[in-house]
């Protein structure tokens, strides 16, 4: 398995209800030579995994069962300003751009593309807004 750049995040959470979605996507990481160092299926145990494991990056879905995906990645961003988080859904997602900005995700992507995306560019620019989000809040 090859080392991912070292400007990458390594360490990835995922947050989706949907158990095969997060075998595809373990599986997708992996083979870009992510580590995946958690999963939940809600946004509850989310966020006290995100806590427990201290990820790099977080690949969140919009959508959960017990919360909006928005307002887990605000809670997520508000604890850690370091965190890089992707959002995903299903839905049409135009509608979604203003509140992944607010919320502090770097993109939201649709599921059905997540194999054919550039994962480790897009978790590195989450990264780097992060890291700009950090300068700005210092």
């Amino acid at each position: 398995m090859a080392d991912p750049v070292s400007s990458q995040p390594q360490r990835v959470l995922i947050i989706d209800d949907h158990d095969g979605f997060r075998s595809v996507a373990r599986e997708l990481l992996e083979r870009r030579g992510f580590e995946v160092v958690a999963e939940a299926d809600t946004g509850m145990s989310g966020l006290q995994a995100a806590e427990r494991v201290m990820p790099d990056a977080v690949l969140l879905d919009v959508c959960l069962p017990d919360s909006n995906g928005v307002e887990v990645c605000r809670a997520l961003t508000q604890a850690n300003p370091e965190l890089a988080v992707l959002l995903t859904s299903a839905d049409e997602l135009a509608r979604r751009r203003a509140e992944v900005v607010e919320c502090g995700a770097v993109a939201v992507v649709p599921k059905m593309r997540l194999a054919s995306l550039d994962l480790g560019g897009l978790l590195r620019r989450a990264q780097e807004d992060a890291g700009t989000r950090r300068e700005e809040a210092g």
